[in-house]
């Protein structure tokens, strides 16, 4: 019999879990986290999201943020390991990807990590910040689409920080978010490295 073949965005992965511990380093220290097949990036950090963690600014210490697309979790995990008094969202469609994230965060103490389906967080909730590594894969339509449902909910005052490859459109994308979103948001480019842009999305306050 053929193994079945997930897409990381697949919300009910059919591929056998194969469950793996592995060590990595998120905000500054080793940890260790359960990864797993049919979620995004099972062999560890992916450079994008490596890339993400490194440029973007220090977040507050307080706060509501979102993970986008949280994986396996480790913009969420960074996110909580650095700002404690912060309440994080991490959110993805993938069952097996909330699953894990939700394991990963009871296992490093993480009881402001909340890793829901998006169905799941209260439609009355205002992100301070948001990270994500968004799944361009998806194909530009359900991106924009996604985008378009999460970026209007940045409270006042709050921004967005996106890393996108450039071979996979990242500029196009920066041009899209700023012809799309409305006169109170900002958008630019934060930083270059290694072949990813990471593209800040501001709201005014």
């Amino acid at each position: 019999m053929t193994e079945p073949t997930d897409h990381y965005f697949t919300a009910r992965p059919a591929s056998a879990r194969a469950r793996r511990v592995l060590r990595v380093r998120l905000a500054g220290r080793e940890a260790e986290v359960e990864v797993a097949a049919g979620v995004f990036s099972p062999g560890g950090l992916d450079k994008g999201t490596a890339v993400l963690l490194a440029d973007a600014p220090t977040p507050p210490p307080g706060g509501t943020f979102l993970d986008l697309g949280c994986g396996w979790g480790p913009v969420a995990l960074s996110l909580g390991l650095r700002s404690p008094d912060a309440t994080v969202y991490a959110v993805d469609v993938n069952e097996r990807a909330v699953e894990l994230t939700a394991r990963n965060a009871a296992a490093l103490g993480l009881d402001r990590v909340h890793a829901r389906s998006p169905d799941g967080i209260p439609a009355g909730v205002r992100f301070d910040l948001v990270w994500s590594n968004p799944p361009i894969r998806v194909g530009k339509q359900a991106l924009h689409a996604l985008l378009l449902t999460w970026l209007p909910r940045l409270a006042p005052g709050g921004r967005a920080y996106l890393v996108v490859s450039k071979n996979l459109g990242s500029d196009s994308l920066q041009r899209w978010l700023a012809d799309t979103l409305d006169d109170g948001y900002a958008v630019g480019r934060r930083s270059t490295a290694k072949g990813f842009r990471v593209v800040e999305v501001r709201r005014a306050g």
